[in-house]
């Protein structure tokens, strides 16, 4: 029979994020990186993004992120621009809702960028938030 060399099954690698609460420092962009709004996630670690100068990237989400970072559409990202393909990107952050929030507040983002807080309610559907408010 074989030895048990490891520490554990899969449900202990499940619960590593010890410092989801913590607030982190707001990075910004530096030359060579643009800010993005995932459009659609395409599997195997790669998304389609709109970034904010106007083109859509295919976007590869680093392997520090990959299993770690879940990232959605809607979800803002910093990505790094690639010298030698202009159509392709690398995920290099992942927006938390509050920090999208602050950098559209700071002016980073364009005001005709509509953040996705998370909450369904306020997206859509106005008939229901009156009911909600009645």
């Amino acid at each position: 029979m074989p030895k048990n060399k490891g520490k554990g099954g899969k449900n202990r690698k499940r619960g590593k994020n010890e410092a989801e609460d913590e607030k982190r420092e707001l990075v910004f962009k530096e030359d060579g990186q643009e800010y993005a709004q995932v459009l659609r996630m395409l599997g195997n670690g790669r998304c389609e993004a709109l970034c904010i100068d106007g083109t859509k990237r295919l976007c590869h989400i680093r392997g520090k992120m990959h299993k770690k970072v879940w990232i959605a559409s809607g979800d803002i990202i910093l990505v790094g621009l690639r010298d030698y393909q202009d159509d392709k990107a690398d995920v290099i952050l992942k927006y938390q809702p509050d920090e999208a929030r602050l950098l559209k507040a700071y002016g980073e983002l364009p005001e005709n960028v509509r953040l996705n807080e998370g909450n369904a309610l306020e997206v859509g559907c106005p008939k229901i938030i009156r009911a909600f408010r009645d």
